[in-house]
């Protein structure tokens, strides 16, 4: 018998042939895998998703034959507004013809990480803490990536035959106190291969901490399973380092993601990049803070954006990033206000930039000027203490 046709079903059946034209509608599936097998990775399926411009297809095409890939989780991408090609989260994923323009000033390998390669693998730029690249594979791959140079390369996870030269390196060093884990996104790595790793590590005595660089809790935040956590928690003290840009990105589940770490013993951690025109505004920087620290997360760095070739057009001068925290002094609670830091070229170090709070120096005074912009006077006590 033929099915009863209704204006009721017929209505159904429109709304469900519009759902179903509509790439990528929701949030994709729920398993961590099955996401990473649904990603965009094309500018054909890009252009099925979003509404491109002829800048951002133009992107996606020169994307598919050179620089950094396209990879996009269903997740990610429902983030994205399909048809506003200044939203913030369409930014940070979505490639622009830019990126294949040179800027003064723009680096191959912005922070020095080959020449400062001390083993495969394994970076040190400061005498008690290394680098360990472990993969070069992330769930999205950011525009502005430091990275670009290595990242999607197809190589995938980094056996681990060839870590053994990196982890040997780390023992014969006691002086190294705390290992960064990174890559690509070590969460983007099955479980069993990450905890193999973390218990390698873990088992050098001189390591007192570990941290692992991730931005799984903001592209692919149903990969933090209690699995996940339950395996990982035991090669504690480990620290979370992850990588929210705007408050558009604290999602329901990325909270949760997040939440779910605190509840497990690991600190949380975020280092924000300041880029132009996605997040270099004080009032969505301070809704991304206030909702970091509401999650159980801490503000840590406010990055400035690592001059990496073609990434000039997401990067703000200097002096931005300094009114910015100028503004927010006083604005935020001080566990919400990160460090603004500029990591120098060429991988000579990290450098925080303060607004200029000193107004004078004469002897025995210091004129400071408050968040308010009153002048105060701090008197130094007397030469030769309380002779």
């Amino acid at each position: 018998m033929a099915a009863l046709v209704t204006p009721t079903s017929l209505v159904r059946a429109k709304r469900a042939r519009a759902k179903s034209a509509v790439p990528h509608k929701g949030r994709g599936p729920k398993d961590w895998q099955a996401q990473m097998r649904a990603s965009v990775r094309s500018s054909a399926e890009l252009a099925a998703a979003l509404v491109l411009t002829p800048e951002e297809l133009e992107g996606a095409r020169r994307a598919e034959r050179e620089g950094l890939p396209i990879a996009i989780t269903p997740y990610y991408l429902s983030l994205c507004d399909r048809h506003d090609p200044s939203c913030p989260v369409r930014m940070q994923c979505v490639p622009v013809a830019a990126e294949g323009k040179a800027v003064p000033g723009d680096l191959e390998d912005p922070l020095g990480e080959v020449a400062h390669e001390v083993a495969p693998h394994l970076v040190q730029r400061y005498p008690d803490r290394v680098l360990l690249l472990v993969t070069d594979r992330c769930a999205v791959y950011c525009r502005f990536c430091t990275r670009s140079r290595m990242v999607g390369d197809g190589g995938g996870p980094v056996p681990d035959a060839a870590l053994e030269p990196a982890l040997r390196y780390i023992a014969e060093h006691p002086e190294v106190r705390d290992v960064i884990v990174s890559g690509g996104d070590p969460l983007a790595m099955a479980t069993a291969r990450l905890e193999r790793l973390l218990a390698r590590i873990r088992a050098i005595p001189s390591v007192d901490t570990i941290r692992l660089a991730t931005r799984i809790p903001v592209t692919l935040p149903m990969r933090v399973t209690k699995e996940l956590v339950s395996a990982l928690k035991k090669h504690h003290p480990i620290w979370v380092m992850t990588h929210f840009n705007h408050p558009k990105e604290l999602t329901p589940e990325s909270v949760r993601a997040c939440e779910r770490l605190a509840d497990a013993g690991f600190p949380v951690m975020n280092q924000s990049v300041l880029l132009a025109g996605i997040n270099d505004d004080v009032d969505v920087l301070e809704r991304l803070f206030r909702g970091l620290v509401r999650a159980r997360v801490r503000p840590y760095y406010l990055l400035q954006a690592d001059p990496v070739r073609g990434t000039g057009h997401l990067r703000t001068p200097l002096d931005r990033g300094i009114g910015l925290m100028g503004a927010l002094q006083g604005r935020l609670t001080s566990i919400a206000l990160p460090k603004f830091i500029c990591d120098t070229p060429g991988g000579k170090g990290k450098v925080p930039l303060t607004p200029d709070w000193v107004v004078a120096r004469r002897p025995g005074e210091t004129v400071l000027r408050t968040f308010r912009g009153e002048d105060v006077t701090y008197v130094d006590p007397p030469a030769g203490g309380r002779g």
